[in-house]
């Protein structure tokens, strides 16, 4: 997309974290951006911070990825508010983290129906009006989507899987002018896990790093495609 001012971006799990600081850079060249949370309150909250930090077109929606109804619900209120959709980036995801045999079932549930089954919801649902900008869906998997560790098995799953996912829907679309890049970061400083970042985090990827990041693969020539980018902190913790 070589002009990306008064397109139209849907970012799920925007409220906070990765999501928001991809919402924040897209606002700050021009995008119109829906986010999404599961809360009415905090997507309303995140989406009148952010418009007063860019003074960019942002509006904060209610969804549960978890519901392809709740997605589709979404998709129309964008289509309707905006006109159509641009780039859609399925971003919510959440964390259990415990051995096989403290991990519960709804803890594995939750975290294969958040991380992987929310994304084929989002896309499912916004597939039509990608197909009409022949616009760009990203997804944010993680380094755990290659490398597995110890008391991660729910969440090793759901993102080997959207890998896998990913780079797949890349091949189904990419006949529509379609392209689908899956982004992979490794440690970054947000809320994830209910987590308070704080100034020992500094080494980490920041938020505003990976909302850089799409930014500058949304422009990139149309003819070339980055389908997978892994992304690490340049010196683990910091050293």
């Amino acid at each position: 997309m070589k002009k990306l001012n008064g397109k139209t971006a849907l970012v799920t799990g925007g409220t906070k974290g990765i999501g928001y600081g991809i919402a924040e850079a897209l606002l700050r060249e021009g995008v119109q951006v829906i986010i999404t949370g599961r809360n009415a309150d905090s997507a309303e909250k995140a989406a009148q911070d952010l418009m007063a930090k860019t003074g960019g077109k942002v509006l904060g929606l209610a969804a549960d990825v978890r519901q392809l109804s709740a997605m589709e619900t979404v998709v129309k209120q964008t289509l309707d508010h905006f006109g159509g959709i641009d780039v859609l980036i399925a971003n919510a995801g959440i964390g259990h983290f415990a051995s096989i045999e403290d991990l519960t079932p709804e803890q594995w549930q939750e975290t294969i129906e958040v991380n992987l089954t929310g994304v084929f919801n989002s896309i499912k649902a916004g597939v039509e009006a990608l197909k009409q900008s022949e616009g760009y869906f990203m997804t944010i998997a993680s380094l755990a989507g290659t490398n597995f560790f110890a008391k991660g098995s729910a969440y090793n799953a759901s993102k080997f899987g959207l890998v896998g996912f990913t780079q797949a829907v890349m091949l189904d679309l990419r006949q529509y002018g379609i392209k689908t890049t899956t982004i992979m970061p490794g440690s970054v400083a947000t809320y994830f896990n209910n987590r308070i970042p704080s100034e020992a985090d500094a080494w980490k990827i920041q938020p505003e790093d990976l909302g850089q990041m799409v930014v500058d693969l949304l422009k990139i020539p149309a003819r070339t495609l980055p389908s997978k980018v892994e992304v690490r902190p340049t010196i683990p913790g910091g050293r």
